[in-house]
């Protein structure tokens, strides 16, 4: 039995698409898209179409740090922006001071599906 260049993923799914571009963060409003009251230190975000409750890993790929979060909002409203996180998520990647980052992000729980841009 010969195997290869074969790639197995431990999911026995293949490798999940991921959507790459800018992130930033925000922590005003009293209510998200969703209902939820917004909490600023929480590990949530906002995308535009993913469904509320998916979880996304969310890559800078400026400094290699990462974070898991939860999409419970709509947005980001600004050309070239794929995902805006909330204060928390944002301190976890390091970006709080450039407000920005280039970042990767990956559907990691839930039924939610990413265009894949990333080279």
């Amino acid at each position: 039995m010969a195997i290869g260049a074969a790639a197995f993923f431990q999911s026995g799914e293949a490798e999940a698409a991921a959507q790459c571009g800018k992130a930033s963060w925000y922590s005003a409003g009293s209510r998200t898209a969703s209902g939820e009251r917004m909490n600023a230190g929480a590990l949530a975000a906002a995308h535009r179409s993913l469904p509320f409750g998916t979880k996304v890993r969310v890559e800078n790929l400026s400094n290699g740090r990462s974070v898991v979060v939860r999409i419970n909002d709509r947005g980001p409203f600004v050309g070239g922006r794929v995902i805006d996180v909330t204060k928390g998520a944002a301190q976890q990647l390091g970006m709080i001071h450039s407000g920005v980052a280039k970042v990767k992000v990956t559907v990691v729980g839930g039924k939610g599906r990413l265009p894949s841009n990333c080279s």
